[in-house]
């Protein structure tokens, strides 16, 4: 089949469940207090169960000995994309452009990627694993320095939550990668594996799903739409960055999957939980909305355009 239909897919499955959710909120089938209890319930218990179970069955060290580059990788993608961000961020407008930044800056990184690479190769393929061990840091990143983007106001003191840079999610994917490196793995119950798995399996629902009911409840409160910073946001996001990155890992040419994980992390959506921390901040929460929002609807087409330029450059194996 042909890329471009394969991806499309992929992302339309996203999408579709993020209407679902949207539509859900908006029938008043949940109450909208219930999205913080489902948020913690996919982020901090779903979300480390499929890690932990997808490394503790998939994570082979010995066919796979480079896996400890991944966060290296991880960390010169950072540095790359926080460049980026430096130079894009002067088209904005002033008043919003930490929103602007921190937009660009945290992406998507897990889901859009894990099911784009799931379609593409099914969901046992090794560069699962890879994608986890890739973005062990990135939460620990995100929650340390997002108050960073916004000006401090006088008079109030930042705290970073220790209980979120030492996550769960990190727990999990340095207690399996341990584990499968010391080999214990063979001291895992194949029912606990089983029983994280589905745990996890409602990871990437579920969080779609508050992603669009937390759409719906920002939309009743959209107020102005910033339409000329939405139309330079996906330029610079959706096509700009992807594009970027493929120009460097033309030069750089690494291995398919650091290639491929790369190239994925530039072209996602934000990161969902962006709007949040950013009104914690005292910064614009409804840009920040609008930025993902526009960003998740163009992807539609925008990933599937640039998997096609990437695999050009970079054919399936």
């Amino acid at each position: 089949m042909n890329i471009f239909v394969v991806v499309l897919q992929s992302v339309l499955a996203l999408i579709g469940i993020g209407i679902l959710g949207f539509w859900i909120l908006k029938r008043g089938i949940i109450p909208e207090h219930v999205i913080v209890f489902l948020s913690r319930l996919a982020i901090d218990i779903a979300l480390p169960c499929v890690v932990f179970a997808g490394i503790m069955l998939n994570f082979e060290p010995k066919k796979m000995p480079d896996w400890w580059q991944l966060p290296l990788w991880w960390a010169a993608f950072e540095c790359v994309a926080f460049t980026l961000v430096l130079v894009a961020k002067l088209i904005s407008q002033k008043e919003t452009r930490g929103e602007f930044a921190l937009s660009l800056f945290f992406q998507n990184g897990f889901f859009f990627p894990l099911i784009v690479i799931s379609g593409l190769f099914g969901p046992s393929s090794p560069y699962v694993v890879q994608l986890f061990i890739f973005i062990i840091f990135f939460p620990v990143l995100f929650f340390a320095t997002v108050h960073l983007f916004f000006k401090k106001s006088e008079g109030t003191t930042r705290k970073v939550n220790m209980t979120r840079v030492v996550n769960p999610v990190l727990v999990a994917t340095g207690l399996a990668v341990s584990m499968r490196l010391m080999g214990l793995e063979a001291y895992i119950p194949r029912f606990v594996t089983t029983m994280l798995t589905m745990l996890g399996g409602m990871t990437l629902p579920l969080l779609m799903i508050i992603l669009g009911g937390s759409l719906y409840i920002e939309f009743q409160k959209k107020g102005r739409i910033y339409s000329g910073e939405i139309l330079k946001f996906i330029l610079v996001k959706n096509f700009l960055f992807p594009l970027a990155f493929i120009g460097l890992l033309i030069l750089v040419h690494p291995s398919y999957n650091i290639a491929l994980i790369l190239f994925l992390e530039s072209a996602v959506p934000p990161i969902t939980g962006a709007p949040v921390h950013t009104e914690r901040e005292g910064g614009n929460a409804a840009i920040v909305n609008q930025f993902i929002l526009a960003s998740f609807v163009v992807s539609i087409v925008s990933i599937p355009l640039m998997f096609t330029l990437f695999s050009k450059a970079f054919p399936l194996p």
